[in-house]
């Protein structure tokens, strides 16, 4: 047996769908304005939700010598994560703990130590306090006791996450059923071609109620229609008790909804299969074929191109959309060779503004720029492109965020208003309840 057929064979019958999650019943939530307006409710949720949840915030990869670190701001609180002599990574307050003040404004750098700009003290990267000013002044020498403040701190998928929480359980309990789909990506090989932080006028959960559902597709990005089936009836939606859910949409399919039960062969797909070394004349009237005959294909084309992941990969998960809402605030859209990756983190102060993170991770070394655009239909920037900060409308994002945004931001106007008192959801909004039940959950003390 090949190393190929052996890493087939451990990751059990490829060409069936995901196993389905625990999917509880959920109620419809009545999603009142107050939930994204409300101060009272904002306090409720940074305290117990923020508070208690694991967090995604930093790459591991960026963290590549011993004194390397990031810093994450979320709400009010910011983070340090630095490498450790011993290759381990700490998180840290980003506090100085003589007065409070923040120790460093630095997003990102090397450094033996971090030194308070208030009054001098230093902390080595493991947290200790090794010098302050006039020590024998002090009742006793803050040296022999002061440490900054830890997080509980876990790696998964490349990805370094805290939690504020001392007691909270470990990082792969709290994801469940997510471990197992994203290993099989590699995802420690992922590199991000696009980083943009946006400062965007609504609540966190608008972004993120967005994200948990494909009813707005048709009329929000509807240049989708050519690569996706976009009819719920075609979609897997799932839900575990960890309070996280996942949409799977399939790919490689023009919408039936848009075209007919016969629908053409449209310029995207057309491509699409160009890029995979298919004729689209050869489909020119069997477009509902393209999906599968794109997955044997890429089978074979792909490992010659390095596509070494593939051999892990369900079929489903070469063509189709696999969207993860990781509870609280991540939206995670995995392609054959790319992830988009959404972020929402609240505002330090007011309910209504937050930060979104719009990145792009790609799998393996692109053969090209066209490659990706044509499987992915988003911006992409270059290989470790500069990280862009900036408030919404000042720069362009690319059609989709921008799609996405400009509809959430018209959304928080009308939440503010007396005229709406809660929402009517359909049954593909579940995700969306699910979401504010956990949330529900945390804010009354029943979870974690």
């Amino acid at each position: 047996m090949t190393a190929v057929e052996h890493s087939r064979e451990s990751k059990g019958d490829l060409s069936l769908p995901a196993p389905r999650w625990d999917n509880p019943s959920v109620e419809r939530h009545p999603l009142s304005g107050h939930r994204y307006t409300s101060r009272e409710f904002f306090n409720q949720e940074w305290n117990e939700v923020w508070g208690k949840a694991w967090l995604l915030l930093g790459r591991e990869t960026h963290l590549d010598v011993p004194g390397s670190y990031q810093v994450e701001n979320v709400g009010p609180e910011s983070i340090i994560m630095v490498r450790q002599t011993d290759d381990s990574i700490k998180a840290f307050y980003n506090v100085c703990q003589h007065r409070g003040t923040r120790l460093t404004f630095s997003r990102e750098g090397e450094t033996e130590n971090f030194t308070c700009p208030y009054h001098g003290w230093t902390y080595a990267t493991n947290g200790k306090l090794v010098d302050a000013q006039d020590p024998e002044d002090f009742p006793e020498n803050p040296c022999d006791h002061v440490t900054l403040t830890e997080l509980r701190c876990e790696v998964f998928a490349g990805f370094i996450w805290v939690n504020m929480d001392p007691n909270c359980k470990p990082l792969r309990d709290y994801l469940g059923p997510i471990c197992d789909d994203w290993e099989r990506y590699n995802p420690e090989q992922w590199k991000r071609f696009t980083a943009m932080t946006v400062n965007v006028p609504c609540n966190w959960k608008v972004l993120q109620d967005n994200f948990c559902e494909s009813y707005h597709l048709p009329a929000v990005h509807p240049q989708l229609r050519e690569n996706h089936e976009e009819s719920y009836l075609k979609s897997t939606f799932d839900i575990c008790l960890e309070g996280h859910s996942r949409m799977v949409m399939q790919g490689a399919t023009p919408s039936e909804t848009q075209y007919g039960p016969d629908p053409p062969l449209t310029n995207g797909l057309a491509e699409r299969l160009k890029v995979w070394d298919l004729d689209p004349e050869d489909f020119a009237d069997r477009a509902l074929e393209v999906r599968r005959e794109l997955q044997k294909q890429m089978r074979i084309v792909g490992a010659e191109r390095g596509h070494e992941h593939y051999v892990n990969l369900r079929d489903e998960q070469l063509t189709d959309a696999h969207m993860y809402n990781i509870f609280p605030n991540c939206s995670l859209t995995f392609g054959s060779d790319g992830l988009l990756f959404q972020r929402m983190t609240p505002h330090p102060t007011d309910p209504e503004q937050c930060v979104f993170d719009h990145w792009y991770y790609a799998f393996t070394p692109p053969t090209g720029a066209e490659l990706l655009r044509a499987q992915t239909n988003i911006r992409i920037d270059g290989e470790e492109t500069d990280h862009q900060f900036f408030d919404y409308g000042d720069q362009p994002m690319g059609i989709i965020p921008e799609q996405d945004v400009a509809i959430t931001i018209g959304q928080q106007l009308g939440l503010r208003s007396r005229g709406f008192t809660e929402a009517k959801a359909s049954g593909q909004e579940d995700r969306i309840s699910w979401f504010h039940q956990t949330i529900d959950e945390y804010v009354e003390g029943l979870r974690p």
